[in-house]
């Protein structure tokens, strides 16, 4: 079982330094894909809520499900004939998220029961966090380019903790089976 587990990580850590390869060496790629991404998660979207539509008995939901299905065609269809704005209003999203975390870290920092170096780690995470999101906003064509790097460069350390974490797991496996023989000649 823990051959399988470790081979496992070993993989999807060889999968994730493509990943991240690929992604830094041609962010632009990235971008469109997570845009197609976007497009196939607002197409599965539309048809979810197409689905509730028809499935509900009443006439108020199945035009607010319509309502939404149509919605999320659009922004699938829209997606795919206009990437480009698209890919700034996904970096914009992400900048608003950053902005919202890192406020509510730094609030997180002040907290009743919180130590000092709790709180410091709080305040300059968070800290961090707005002014990343800062600069998303002010060059959202430069910020979209830079989360297609930080996501390679984020692959590319996945990765290779993936990989350590296998081979770790491998080398514990064999400790465990080099035990195990002699623990059951003693009982």
């Amino acid at each position: 079982m823990l051959k399988n587990a470790s081979t496992s990580l070993i993989v999807r850590g060889v999968l994730a330094l493509i990943v991240g390869v690929i992604a830094i060496a041609w962010p632009n790629v990235t971008i469109l894909a997570l845009v197609i991404l976007f497009a196939v998660y607002a197409f599965l979207d539309a048809g979810l809520e197409l689905a509730r539509a028809f499935s509900s008995g009443r006439a108020g939901p199945v035009i607010g499900h319509l309502l939404l299905a149509l919605l999320g065609l659009a922004a699938g269809v829209i997606a795919l004939v206009w990437p480009s704005p698209t890919a700034l209003v996904l970096t914009l999203v992400v900048g608003v998220w950053a902005v919202m975390g890192g406020l509510l870290g730094i609030f997180a920092g002040f907290g009743p029961d919180e130590t000092a170096g709790t709180r410091a780690m709080f305040i300059v995470t968070g800290l961090i966090w707005v002014a990343f999101g800062v600069v998303l906003f002010a060059h959202p064509d430069a910020g979209a380019v830079t989360l297609a790097l930080l996501f390679g460069l984020f692959s590319l350390i996945a990765g290779g903790t993936m990989i350590t974490q296998g081979i770790e797991l491998r080398r514990t496996s064999k400790t465990l089976h080099s035990v195990t023989p002699e623990a059951t000649k003693v009982a």
